[in-house]
């Protein structure tokens, strides 16, 4: 199908949510002269479409991208897309399971997977089988667009985490960057991105903040898609920023695209993965599916770069995270910062969620207390040993 025909039948496209990763796949295919057609946000009814037809021992990943298929079809997308992976995850089967679950569902909804982990290549081959389309140029453009908003929107979504934690009225920071994202949305050419990006950070750095605000520094790990996606983590992050601390995500998506899709002679510094390889080597020495083998690097890392602490989320039944938190006991031996692992499903409740986040960070506020008064009792210390050598 040429991309005349596409246009002219109005081809409409999904993908699941994943966090704000919305906003980046419809650019390309736009691009490309599609349509994309964009779920409703994941929901509560979201997760129940995806329960009530899933496995009972499947994690919740898997149960949310089915449910916004499901709202995808029922909403008159012609085709859902989503990402597949080779190696020991589970997420490589996911596509067959789902695609057979829609099918006995009476959906004829097509079923498209994009193997990210081809690297440039699949990207490619997905286009071109998507939409017919083999001009290089027009695909490149997509690939280009796309790419450059991945990092446009983490780079706008660090700089909401430093305000976030800092802002006197609570709620401005959030509202910056919901129009930034806008703005970044809206761009539909790299000239355009880069000043979406300029006046988006100009947004968001207007919110009043208090600049000597005692924040805590937190990195986020665990299972990709629940370390992005705020519907399930339970909005982890903004909860956190309401308790003053600034989060840092160790997955992100560009992080994940430095190590799958850019070329190695494009790449800056050390990647994500190859960190990961060198930092976890001593407690694993190998990968072993989804994103365990990073989330050990990133206790290493998190703890050399000084952080308060670390939380690790992973979904229920999830046997590469399982895996990390089973390690995380032996490393606390050479790491100092405390780790808080939360495993979340559809029977998560709120409030106990809470009250483990309140009590991590009262626990991490004391650390520091602690550390803040040692040191300044060791300074004391050698001031009187130098007063009374003179």
């Amino acid at each position: 199908m040429g991309k005349k025909e596409a246009q002219k039948k109005k081809i409409k496209v999904a993908f699941p949510h994943m966090g704000t990763i919305s906003i980046c796949w419809a650019a390309a295919l736009r691009k490309m002269g599609i349509e994309p057609y964009i779920p409703p946000y994941t929901s509560k009814k979201t997760l129940s479409l995806g329960t009530k037809n899933s496995p009972e021992a499947i994690c919740l990943p898997y149960k949310l991208i089915l449910g916004n298929f499901i709202e995808a079809i029922e909403g008159g997308a012609d085709y859902v897309a989503m990402i597949t992976s080779p190696g020991i995850c589970r997420l490589g089967e996911y596509g067959k399971s789902i695609k057979n679950v829609l099918a006995d569902m009476g959906y004829d909804a097509n079923f498209i997977e994009l193997n990210l982990y081809d690297g440039f290549r699949g990207m490619w081959k997905f286009l071109v089988d998507l939409t017919g389309n083999k001009n290089p140029i027009t695909i490149f453009r997509a690939i280009h667009i796309a790419v450059k908003k991945v990092f446009a929107i983490d780079e706008i979504e660090s700089f909401y985490s430093y305000y976030r934690a800092r802002e006197i009225k609570q709620g401005d920071s959030e509202k910056a960057y919901k129009k930034a994202l806008n703005l970044i949305d809206k761009a539909n050419k790299t000239s355009e991105l880069k000043k979406a990006l300029k006046e988006g950070l100009r947004e968001i750095a207007k919110v009043e903040i208090d600049p000597d605000k005692d924040v805590l520094h937190v990195d986020l790990t665990g299972e990709i898609f629940l370390v992005l996606d705020p519907f399930s983590n339970q909005n982890i992050e903004k909860e956190l920023g309401r308790m003053g601390v600034q989060t840092r995500r160790s997955l992100t998506v560009s992080g994940f695209l430095k190590d799958a899709i850019i070329p190695k002679m494009c790449k800056k510094g050390e990647t994500h993965l190859e960190r990961a390889y060198r930092l976890a080597k001593p407690y694993l020495m190998r990968d072993i599916g989804g994103d365990a083998l990073e989330c050990i690097s990133d206790v290493m890392y998190a703890n050399e770069r000084g952080a308060d602490g670390l939380i690790h989320v992973s979904p229920f039944t999830c046997m590469p995270e399982i895996m990390s938190q089973n390690i995380f006991p032996k490393m606390r031996e050479n790491v100092s910062i405390p780790i808080l692992s939360l495993i979340l499903d559809e029977q998560t409740g709120k409030a106990g969620y809470l009250t483990r986040l309140e009590a991590f960070v009262d626990l991490m506020r004391r650390k520091k207390m602690k550390s803040k008064l040692s040191k300044k009792e060791n300074f004391n210390q050698k001031n009187e040993v130098k007063i009374s050598t003179k």
